[in-house]
C-alpha cells in the first residue's frame, strides 16, 4: 500500500496507462496534443431539465419571482460558463467558439424547464464539453435564483444529443 502521495499517478490510482489519451506513460496527465489535427467545422448539442413545482413554473412565467428575469440571466450563465469550459475542465483545451446559443424553454410537462445549447467552432477537438457546460451552468443558474422558492428542485438528464466534425464523425 502506497502513502497518500507516494509514487507516480498510475501507481495512487491503479490507471492502466498505456492506451490512454490524457495520461504520458508514467501515469502523468497531459493536455492531449492536438497541433497536428486539422481544423474543421465542429459542433454539439446539448440538452438537460430542471425539474420544479408547478407553482414555481407559474411564478417564473408571471415574473413573480424574487431575483427578476430568471429565464433570460440562466442563459446568459449558460454563455458565460461554456465560454469558460477550459478553465473549469482540466485537460480541456481553450477554443474559439464561434456560435453559442443556450435556449431555456418552460414546460408544464415537467413541470420545469428544458435546457437546451448549441456550439460551434473551427478548430481542432470538438465542442461537446462546451456544450454540456452550457447547459449545466444554466441548470444551476436557475437552481440559484429559484431555490428561494422551491428546494425541491431537481437538476436532470443533461447528455450531449448530437456533435458533428472530426475524426469520430457526426452522432447520432
Amino acid at each position: 500500500m502506497l502513502a497518500c502521495g507516494a509514487g507516480t499517478a498510475a501507481q495512487r490510482f491503479g490507471a492502466v496507462v498505456s492506451g490512454l489519451s490524457h495520461l504520458d506513460d508514467s501515469g502523468h496527465a497531459r493536455m492531449v496534443d492536438v497541433s497536428d489535427k486539422p481544423a474543421t467545422t465542429r459542433t454539439a448539442t446539448a440538452r438537460g431539465t430542471l425539474t420544479c413545482k408547478a407553482e414555481t413554473l407559474d411564478a417564473v412565467l408571471s415574473g413573480r419571482t424574487p431575483k427578476g428575469a430568471v429565464i433570460a440571466t440562466a442563459e446568459l450563465a449558460g454563455v458565460m460558463g461554456a465560454k469558460r469550459t477550459a478553465e473549469l475542465i482540466p485537460l480541456c483545451h481553450p477554443l474559439p467558439l464561434t456560435k453559442l446559443e443556450v435556449r431555456i424553454e418552460a414546460d408544464a410537462a415537467v413541470p420545469g424547464f428544458q435546457i437546451h445549447a448549441e456550439v460551434r467552432t473551427k478548430g481542432p477537438t470538438g465542442v461537446e464539453m462546451e456544450a454540456l457546460t452550457a447547459v449545466s451552468v444554466a441548470a444551476l443558474t436557475l437552481f440559484d435564483m429559484l431555490k428561494a422558492i422551491d428546494r425541491t428542485m431537481v437538476i436532470g438528464g443533461i447528455e450531449v444529443t448530437s456533435k458533428t466534425g472530426g475524426k469520430s464523425g457526426d452522432w447520432p
